[in-house]
């Protein structure tokens, strides 16, 4: 049987269905609305792995409603239509038994997306759920979000976790049929971080080579280091996997840089989190050496806040791929790091009076901006003065890069300033 655990045990019925006892437990609001066939469109927000998906279904089972799925991460806007469109075929118009559309990470959704429910949830073509693990607030367009219900769902405590591994070791048809012994559960506990679903792979994982074995915090941790790979949005792998596409790109490798994107696509990383990246990386890594760069992360950022997955991969791969590509120079950042080093030394020096503003009489008196010289009314728009505190005269903070665009850049200043810059 090649279903995973998390799959084989997943409730079917609220009576199953372990935590959320305010939302789900005998007097809870999702029960009582059930009961009277009523189930208004509605948004639940919680952490990964405490059963948004599976409620949702529970849901529809229980109502006795046609179900309809999508996932943010994979499906367009042309999917979305064609969802609806099948719902609205298959339910009655205005009446208890609206389909329900269930779409998962509904955070991911661009807004034309969102934007291409409204009208089946205004009309009443599908009741809507949607499960989100950021603030809908923040994430759900205000349109949308007005329609819905918000449901917090709880994370799983330590009760919760260890009913889950005996219900399993009891109801599931391979586990029970084994000897397990649940000696010690801290570690189990700890790196499934609250993730029931992270927490059966796990558990599966662990008892799956033996008919009789005893969990110790030392099998875990064992094992764990041996097998598990996940990507993980908010823990050390998150970091590292970034960390891995930023320097594939810092070092000029497209190979690796569409590698380590792909590993933040498939994990579910959200779009704008990537675009930053690339953004910074534009600036940091490329620089002046090719100024464009960052003119097309920026765009890419736009773009890809505006379509969301699954298109926007291309989009991502396309801008990571280009800086990958471009010369490099991180002299821009140097410079910045270099001068605020300098600030916290020295701290606020007094600023020069020919660079002062003179807005009124009084600074004018005071010899504010008198010494002056404005570079226009100059030869190639330059004259030569000094823009650094007196105390740290001819400091030289910008260090041009060692590429064609910075090259120019070095013998401009070397034209203009002399000495200065003689680099």
């Amino acid at each position: 049987m090649n279903e995973p655990l998390a799959e084989r045990i997943r409730p079917k019925t609220l009576e199953d269905y372990i935590s959320q006892q305010h939302l789900v437990g005998k007097n809870g609001v999702l029960t009582n609305l059930i009961k009277k066939g009523i189930i208004p469109s509605l948004i639940l927000w919680g952490p990964p792995g405490i059963g948004k998906t599976t409620l949702a279904n529970i849901i529809a089972t229980e109502s006795k409603r046609p179900f309809y799925t999508l996932s943010a991460i994979s499906s367009g806007v042309k999917d979305v239509r064609e969802v609806i469109e099948k719902a609205k075929n298959s339910g009655g118009l205005f009446t208890a038994k609206n389909p329900i559309l269930f779409i998962d990470e509904i955070h991911r959704f661009s807004k034309s997306q969102q934007d291409s429910l409204l009208g089946a949830v205004e009309k009443g073509w599908v009741t809507l759920i949607g499960a989100t693990t950021e603030n809908p607030s923040f994430e759900v367009i205000p349109a949308l979000l007005s329609r819905c219900q918000v449901y917090i769902l709880n994370s799983f405590d330590k009760n919760d976790l260890v009913a889950l591994l005996h219900r399993a070791m009891e109801k599931d048809a391979i586990l029970s049929t084994k000897k397990i012994t649940l000696k010690e559960t801290d570690a189990l506990l700890q790196v499934s971080s609250g993730d029931a679903r992270k927490l059966l792979n796990i558990f599966e994982l662990l008892v799956s080579a033996d008919d009789e074995i005893e969990i110790t915090n030392e099998l875990v941790l064992e094992k764990i280091q041996k097998n598990t790979v996940r990507y993980d949005k908010t823990g050390e792998q998150h970091y590292d996997i970034v960390s891995a596409f930023i320097k594939s790109i810092r070092g000029s490798d497209p190979n690796g840089a569409v590698y380590w994107l792909a590993r933040m696509i498939e994990g579910g990383e959200d779009v704008k989190f990537i675009a930053r990246r690339l953004l910074i990386a534009a600036s940091e890594d490329i620089g002046n050496a090719n100024p464009t760069a960052l003119i097309l992360a920026n765009n890419t950022f736009q773009a890809v806040s505006a379509i969301g997955y699954p298109e926007s991969r291309i989009i991502l791969s396309q801008c990571a791929v280009y800086l990958a590509n471009s010369p490099k120079s991180n002299a821009s950042y140097l410079a910045i790091g270099n001068a605020q080093n300098l600030v916290q030394k020295t701290g606020d020096l007094s600023i020069p009076l020919h660079l002062r503003n003179a807005p009124t009489k009084l600074m004018k008196d005071l010899n504010y901006g008198k010494e002056y010289k404005y570079s226009h009314d100059y030869p190639n728009n330059f004259i030569a003065q000094e823009f650094l505190p007196d105390e740290i005269s001819g400091t030289k903070l910008y260090e041009p890069g060692n590429n064609q665009r910075e090259n120019q850049f070095k013998e401009t200043l070397k034209q203009r300033w002399k000495n200065k810059y003689n680099y």
